[in-house]
């Protein structure tokens, strides 16, 4: 059984968080002040600590690290509201359901100074308004944790399905990835200063949760994520076994994209999830006089994981994220 639970180098049982202790076996939620707007109203991160008396590992769960990923927002507000979290029986469990409130507000996948929060760890809180949201999170939370899942879904009218991320070098991120159980297992290294990268950095295996798309709920998705989650939770010991579901995962280890050869009226045929043959008609692009049309074709063999919802795209536009099976 690999350990989970790293050295923090600490001799007491409490966990702290912005100067604020919560013992074994208490719930607490805690307001980190973020920021303010223009308005001067203040900008709070709410963050939800559970803690079962008996120790265990210490899993990290957020959402909204992009303000307008609704999907990853409402799985851990619904954990949350469904109290997946009360009464564990080992270990801790740290929620965040939204991290970056100023682009919630805003239906923006960036903070108001353009730049994106999962570019910007570790942080500074000294630095731009994405680098201090950043910060909070690297200083104040991420120093308890042992574990964490990071909840996404595509953006710009992109749907991912649902599938989990991690790096195949980190062969503990891949245990908690099997753990997961999600329809697709993507290998992805990290991207320079994500919140992935960061976390291993500080010791703490991270994987990321990806499906539907930006602003729009989509109940495959958090259906997908919300077991996932409770999968993820039992196979770290948190709460008892639990009755899933087994879903044959697929492991991905090479994507690729389609992209349009000419602008134009999208209209897809085939989407995301589905396994597609090289040469198979996926969809066509249209000119909106009705004098012209291009079929989209599939370049391999493989699996959509993702596709454009755009009505109108543009040549060049991604269309269609492909998946291919490892060892294949």
């Amino acid at each position: 059984m690999v350990e989970f639970i790293r050295d923090r180098n600490k001799k007491e049982d409490n966990i702290i968080i912005d100067n604020q202790s919560i013992a074994p076996g208490e719930d607490m939620v805690i307001k980190i002040p973020a920021g303010r707007l223009p308005s001067d109203t203040r900008i709070q991160v709410y963050v939800h600590v559970y803690r079962s008396e008996k120790p265990g590992p210490i899993l990290f769960v957020q959402g909204g690290v992009h303000g307008d990923e609704i999907n990853g927002i409402e799985i851990v507000r619904r954990a949350i509201e469904n109290n997946l979290f009360k009464n564990i029986d080992c270990g801790s469990v740290i929620a965040v359901p939204l991290l970056n409130i100023f682009g919630f507000i805003n239906f923006s996948r960036d903070v108001p100074d353009g730049k994106d929060v999962n570019r910007s760890f570790p942080g500074n809180l000294s630095g731009s308004l994405a680098s201090r949201v950043a910060r909070v999170l690297t200083k104040k939370i991420l120093p308890n944790v042992d574990v964490a899942l990071d909840c996404h879904t595509g953006g710009s009218s992109r749907y991912n399905f649902p599938q989990i991320r991690y790096n195949k070098n980190d062969k503990k991120a891949e245990i908690l990835a099997q753990m997961f159980n999600a329809p697709f297992a993507v290998e992805k290294p990290y991207i320079a200063h994500s919140f992935r990268k960061s976390a291993n950095e500080m010791g703490i295996p991270a994987i990321v949760f990806e499906g539907g798309e930006s602003v729009r709920l989509d109940g495959l998705a958090i259906d997908h994520g919300l077991r996932g989650l409770q999968n993820l939770m039992a196979g770290l010991g948190i709460i008892s076994e639990n009755k899933k579901r087994e879903i044959d995962s697929l492991t991905i280890s090479n994507t690729s994209w389609i992209r349009a050869s000419q602008s134009g009226i999208f209209i897809w045929s085939k989407s995301s999830g589905n396994k597609i043959y090289k040469g198979e008609p996926l969809g066509e692009i249209k000119d909106p006089f009705g004098t012209k049309s291009v079929k989209v074709l599939s370049k391999h063999n493989g699996y959509i994981i993702g596709h454009n919802n755009a009505s109108v795209v543009n040549q060049g536009d991604a269309l269609f994220h492909v998946g291919f099976l490892k060892n294949q």
